[in-house]
């Protein structure tokens, strides 16, 4: 069994959906990417797409449009690659933290709805990772209840730092934990590009760093907020997936837990390795020695597939496992064993 744990997705519903917010993703003539949310935009163009470009390369947006929202194609990526499962969330360009709460608590309510019916069409192999509108704590836990409840989610997605001014230690988060806990399901930390929560910043977010250097911030803070802030204390059976190779929590997390059992006002009763049960890390990174590092550190059992697929910036055209030196048996856990048994599948 073969299960990617990271993959995004949106339809023509979404698009447009949170009013002066969007969002909405378009090509231009050239076939290169925009993505346009409120008055911050970005624009992406892989070195394939440039060189396809300069050899006269007409494109139909619409065209594009289909090939990243019709179910179907990517079910045809996923036999090309050999995914036999998948699970979808929306671009963490639109998680839209930094919207106005009733705004973004209608548009999870209809991004779930069509992450949904996206899977529908091929449930055996397509789950997702719900959207909540995490600016309302109570919200959350509402949109999480359902979400998982009535829809189907296998877990929620999970911006990892600024989620509306709010961290994820606060308390206010509590009931959210509590419907995570009651389904045994995890969340998915996955960091978004602060650029757009922080008002003239999102124009002038150079070399688009928040995104590039950000995410795994996001991701990092995240993990440091839920220990330090006691978190797991409270909750001992929340699961935690981060993506991108852990953001920066394994490379450092030595440093973390020095710093966390020097300060004085953590509320963590245990030392951090002591937590590490509750977290899952992939191996979204291109380093072979990296990757090696990190199942030789965090441990086999607390590893799962994911690799941004079939994003621009993602690694899965490469084999994340196969060059790792591992049994067959650790190979088949990171592959789809672990994966199967954190979204109860």
């Amino acid at each position: 069994m073969f299960i990617n744990m990271h993959s995004h997705v949106f339809t023509d519903k979404m698009l447009g959906a949170a009013g002066r917010w969007g969002p909405d993703i378009y090509f231009d003539e050239r076939g290169y990417h925009h993505v346009k949310v409120g008055n911050w935009e970005m624009v992406q163009s892989t070195p394939e797409t440039q060189r396809r470009v300069a050899e006269g390369w007409k494109v139909d947006p619409q065209e594009l449009i289909q090939v990243q929202s019709n179910p179907l194609r990517r079910l045809a990526k996923m036999d090309q690659r050999g995914y036999d499962k998948v699970v979808v969330s929306l671009p963490l360009h639109f998680v839209l933290y930094w919207a106005e709460p009733e705004v973004n608590t209608a548009f999870a309510r209809l991004v779930n709805d069509e992450l949904a019916a996206y899977c529908a069409v091929a449930p055996d192999r397509l789950m997702f990772w719900a959207h909540v509108p995490l600016q309302d704590p109570a919200a959350s836990a509402r949109e999480a209840e359902r979400a998982i409840g009535e829809l189907g989610a296998k877990g929620i997605l999970h911006g990892g730092a600024n989620l509306g001014g709010l961290d994820a230690d606060d308390e206010r988060y509590f009931p959210l934990y509590e419907v995570m806990c009651k389904h045994d399901l995890p969340i998915f930390v996955h960091g978004y590009s602060q650029a757009e929560a922080r008002g003239e910043m999102g124009e002038h977010d150079k070399y688009e760093i928040t995104s590039a250097v950000g995410f795994a911030h996001d991701d990092t803070q995240m993990f440091y907020n839920i220990v330090a802030g006691g978190v797991l204390d409270v909750f001992p059976n929340l699961k935690i997936y981060m993506t991108h190779g852990g953001g920066y929590v394994p490379y450092h997390l030595g440093r973390i837990a020095a710093c966390i059992a020097s300060t004085a006002d953590v509320k963590c009763k245990r030392p951090v390795r002591e937590y590490m049960k509750n977290f899952w890390f992939d191996l979204e990174l291109e380093s072979r020695a990296m990757r090696r590092a990190l199942v030789e550190d965090i441990g086999v059992s607390q590893i799962v597939y994911g690799d941004n697929f079939p994003g621009t910036d993602g690694i899965w055209e490469h084999d994340l496992v196969g060059d790792l030196g591992l049994s067959e048996t650790d190979q088949a856990a990171i592959l789809g064993g672990n994966a199967a048994k954190l979204l109860r599948l």
